[in-house]
């Protein structure tokens, strides 16, 4: 299985995603990383020296899967869903093939994040079906597939630290809380971690549950057994 995932800058992998990508690792899946921004705008100082620091960081934190990502260098933050965009995502799908897409979701919370969703929406077309991520902090999304990265946390966390430029704890602290919420929102068991995401039907690709890593173990559900006199 190919699996391409892609982030508008060069921590969003790592940040809504790696856990799965970690999971897709353990199963064999052949990983594709693309990055759609250079990332120079993401901290103060020289914005070329800060865009390279980035590229290192995301090829550190992708080589602990495997994995060597593709930059498309687009400028940060002036990301646009145009021609230029979508030919080049066109151009990656048609050479990689993969066998689904994961991506932002359309509202979330980055302009460079929304582009990047509309771009590779309209790029997939009829090849390949798009899974969309969670919105930073959950923000106006609405789940409709869990994966399980219970045995992954510990690599989304070193993937996530890899990126030093950003003073990542801050990511760290805030994907553990919100995988622990996305767990617990499915039912998954006591101190099971979750990432979630979004699938919109379209047409040729209806039902993508055979192309993702399992979901949360549920708990059973049970009505109290103590007695109230």
């Amino acid at each position: 299985m190919k699996i391409l995932a892609l982030g508008a800058h060069p921590d969003d992998i790592e940040i809504f995603m790696f856990g799965t990508m970690a999971a897709y690792a353990a199963q064999g899946a052949e990983l594709t990383f693309a990055i759609a921004t250079d990332g120079a705008r993401g901290g103060k100082g020289d914005p070329g020296a800060l865009a390279r620091a980035r590229r290192q960081e995301a090829a550190q934190a992708a080589a602990l899967l495997g994995a060597v990502p593709r930059f498309l260098d687009f400028p940060d933050g002036e990301l646009v869903a145009d021609a230029a965009l979508i030919a080049a995502l066109k151009r990656l799908i048609g050479e990689i093939g993969p066998d689904l897409a994961i991506t932002h979701a359309p509202n979330d919370y980055h302009g460079d994040h929304r582009a990047l969703s509309d771009g590779v929406r309209i790029a997939a077309s009829f090849a390949v079906p798009v899974l969309h991520a969670d919105t930073l902090g959950g923000t106006g999304f609405s789940p409709t597939h869990y994966v399980d990265i219970s045995a992954h946390a510990a690599v989304k966390a070193k993937a996530i630290r890899m990126h030093q430029s950003q003073d990542p704890e801050r990511f760290v602290d805030a994907a553990r809380t919100q995988n622990a919420f996305r767990s617990g929102q499915c039912n998954g068991a006591q101190e099971s971690l979750a990432e979630a995401f979004r699938f919109e039907p379209t047409f040729p690709f209806a039902d993508i549950r055979a192309l993702l890593p399992a979901a949360p173990p549920i708990r059973t559900v049970m009505v109290s057994t103590r007695r109230v006199d």
